[in-house]
């Protein structure tokens, strides 16, 4: 299932209905007395600045600064910490967490049975009264559309909101511009490759020292230019799931991420290709590069 134009704003093609869908996401837990302080040194995220109940994205790097996750850290407690993240992924944010907690009174351990429900198209309002304090909520704010994601042991639907499959929820994730784990971000990327939107809501400058911070410091003074930069792609003609992009004869990138029918997508592209502008497939089809959306 694709977005129905009849939601999109060709000027902003940003889905601006109401929907859910279940995600698959792993579910970390991290608690003990020295877990705040553990995280706030491997998070690129000000850890120990959140609130009970709050939530922001982070970024969990290798020494070198490359990413091993994407996630999401939510404080339960002044010493519990629920980190969610890709399914799949959960294990090796253990791993990787684990090879770094020296003499740190600090548990990690993967939570059974939990499930999330991705709310797009409205804030949290829309569902007052209805989300238990056993839930965590982790606020979205995707560029260009409101929305909310609820994580819980055994977590059903929302009632008055209409459940979509993961097609939609792909389709609105590449409108606005948002990476994945084992898509768009791997342990061959830079932070920065992956847009403006994701350092902001993922980094901070100044909290103090963390592993990786330096590359990502180092890049952000340099005004962001890596050698690659993700875009949002659009096909004029052929399809573009898993396609090599072209200028020329010249490869220039590749697509990462593409919607069911193959016409708008992700694709990382070498700095030259600024956009506005149009690459090929390899058959010669054009394909309209755009920036990611702001926001």
């Amino acid at each position: 299932m694709t977005t129905d134009p009849a939601t999109m704003n060709p000027a902003n093609p940003l889905p601006t209905d109401v929907f859910q869908v279940e995600l698959r996401r792993d579910v970390v837990e991290a608690t003990g007395p020295d877990t705040a302080a553990f995280l706030q040194g491997q998070l690129s995220q000000d850890v120990a600045g959140l609130a009970v109940g709050e939530s922001r994205y982070s970024l969990l790097l290798q020494p070198q600064g490359k990413v091993d996750a994407w996630l999401r850290v939510v404080r339960t407690g002044d010493e519990t910490f629920l980190l969610d993240v890709e399914e799949g992924w959960g294990e090796a944010v253990i791993r990787r967490l684990e090879r770094f907690k020296l003499r740190t009174r600090c548990s990690l351990a993967m939570l059974d049975g939990w499930r999330c429900w991705a709310v797009r198209g409205t804030d949290r309002s829309a569902v007052a009264g209805s989300v238990g304090s056993t839930v965590a909520v982790v606020v979205t704010a995707w560029p260009g559309t409101q929305g909310f994601d609820a994580l819980g042991a055994g977590l059903g639907p929302f009632d008055g909101i209409v459940v979509v499959d993961t097609d939609r929820y792909l389709a609105a994730r590449i409108a606005a511009g948002v990476p994945a784990l084992g898509a768009e971000l791997d342990d061959s990327t830079i932070p920065a490759e992956a847009g403006s939107w994701l350092i902001e809501r993922s980094v901070s400058f100044t909290k103090g020292c963390y592993t990786g911070q330096e590359l990502v410091a180092r890049v952000d003074s340099r005004g962001s230019n890596t050698p690659r930069k993700l875009r949002r792609v659009e096909a004029i003609g052929g399809l573009l799931d898993g396609a090599e992009l072209f200028a020329g004869q010249e490869p220039v990138g590749v697509v990462t991420s593409a919607t069911s029918d193959g016409r708008s997508a992700l694709a990382y592209l070498k700095r030259s290709v600024e956009p506005p502008a149009t690459v090929e497939l390899a058959g010669g089809a054009a394909v309209r590069v755009d920036p990611l959306p702001e926001g």
